[in-house]
């Protein structure tokens, strides 16, 4: 998992570009909307999967009033009604890759994503044919920087929290609990009065799979078309992230 944690980090750094951040932009307002809807509520206290997305709003520097906004249009009659949908297929060298969407026009996002597997040499499959290969867990990222505790004594908070397992990267903690203990996990958060830059269900892969630099940049450009769809929610994979496919990313 470190190097998809690394992966991860570089590309929130990149994420800084006018175009990534309108991608997260909209990815949050999705979520925010979503949260609404399944939530029957658009008071985030008590509206736990709100609060949850307003938090990963802010982790993305989506500013206030633009937050507001998508919670008042959300709680609207005219709010756009969104369906979560999953797609699972290969890519090239044998890379399972899950794509997880939210969209207003599955026919569109069907087509879409079947058209990406189809151009860049992989191939969608049927649903439920990978979602073993893979974990469901919560995934929360804290920024360490303005935490008074040592590290030591906050993870050991946060196993009082249902976590198992942590990857430091500079200033950024990530933390993994268990399916059924997000929630657990986000009442720990709160009871600290931490903030995660972000929180959400990641399903981990169980193996991967390493590839000479150049085949594993490839795969990464496959992703990198998946996540420029502005339905595509979240991508999971199989590839396993070395260093010296990190060392290529950073030279870019």
């Amino acid at each position: 998992m470190a190097g998809h944690s690394k992966w991860a980090n570089i590309k929130h750094r990149k994420g800084a570009q006018d175009k990534k951040r309108a991608k997260e932009f909209t990815r949050a307002i999705k979520e925010i909307t979503v949260a609404v809807k399944e939530g029957n509520s658009a008071d985030p206290e008590t509206n736990p999967s709100l609060r949850n997305a307003i938090s990963n709003a802010k982790g993305v520097n989506m500013p206030k009033d633009t937050i507001e906004r998508a919670i008042k249009k959300a709680s609207g009659a005219d709010a756009d009604a969104y369906e979560l949908v999953t797609f699972e297929g290969y890519g090239p060298h044998g890379i399972a890759i899950f794509v997880e969407c939210t969209t207003d026009n599955t026919n569109r996002t069907v087509a879409s994503v079947r058209s990406i597997f189809s151009k860049n040499a992989g191939s969608l499959g049927t649903n439920g044919s990978l979602e073993f290969l893979f974990d469901r867990k919560g995934v929360f990222v804290i920024d360490t920087a303005g935490i008074e505790q040592s590290l030591e004594e906050l993870e050991l908070e946060l196993i009082d929290g249902g976590a198992l397992d942590f990857e430091k990267d500079e200033d950024l903690l990530r933390v993994y609990t268990d399916f059924t203990d997000f929630g657990k996990m986000s009442a720990k958060l709160e009871a600290l009065k931490i903030e995660p830059k972000n929180a959400e269900l990641q399903r981990i892969p169980l193996n991967t799979i390493e590839l000479p630099v150049e085949q594993g940049q490839q795969i990464l450009k496959l992703i990198d078309k998946f996540e420029e769809d502005d339905d595509v929610q979240n991508v999971y994979h199989t590839l396993e992230i070395t260093d010296e496919l990190i060392e290529s990313l950073e030279e870019e």
